[in-house]
């Protein structure tokens, strides 16, 4: 009995159904890495941004009525200074600072925010009451923010935007430097995920 073979035309037809299989096996394996990188991103940035709330909320929980004195040791700064007329967000006096090496030092520890180009960043002196000779350490927390707004709510339940409150005609520097607001709202703002809003209750 005579065995028969393809054609030429069948053979085309078969390696042509292949080649459409195999384009969209790879579209659709391509698809899939696209979105799990997409994914990955997004997820390493929401992630970015938990951490840098978590370090937000962390200081302000553990917010202490401790001044500091200022860089060259000639007047006291409020436990919690917020001003607008300065580059610092906000400056504060946190406790819990974990020693885990047993350096010589206290878990109290002075913590400034800023906003350069964008990108919030987290500076802390290695005393507690620093000086000239003292450099912060820097750390960047976040990138991308179009703006970090934080509230003060104070003893009348007002929220204040800066701290120590101004009452009236009064200066901050009459208010005492240990005042601590009752609670803190933090609004922070980012160019792809928009807002982020926390608000902490003041211990004490």
């Amino acid at each position: 009995m005579r065995r028969r073979g393809f054609t030429l035309i069948e053979v085309l037809v078969s390696i042509f159904i292949l080649a459409v299989m195999a384009a969209l096996c790879y579209e659709s394996l391509s698809y899939v890495i696209r979105s799990r990188e997409t994914t990955r991103i997004a997820f390493e940035r929401v992630r970015a941004i938990e951490l840098a709330m978590h370090y937000l909320v962390s200081d302000f929980e553990q917010l202490e009525p401790r001044p500091v004195r200022d860089l060259l040791g000639a007047t006291e700064l409020p436990a919690l200074l917020a001003d607008g007329r300065t580059t610092d967000l906000v400056a504060l006096t946190r406790g819990g600072w974990p020693n885990p090496v047993g350096f010589p030092r206290g878990t109290l520890q002075r913590v400034t925010y800023r906003l350069e180009n964008g990108t919030l960043v987290r500076l802390y002196p290695t005393v507690l009451d620093a000086t000239l000779a003292n450099t912060p350490v820097r750390r960047e927390l976040l990138g991308d923010v179009t703006s970090l707004r934080i509230r003060y709510m104070d003893a009348t339940r007002t929220w204040q935007e800066q701290w120590p409150p101004l009452t009236g005609a009064t200066a901050i520097a009459a208010q005492p430097v240990s005042l601590r607001p009752l609670a803190v709202e933090i609004t922070l703002e980012t160019k792809d995920l928009g807002k982020v809003v926390r608000l902490v209750e003041v211990p004490g």
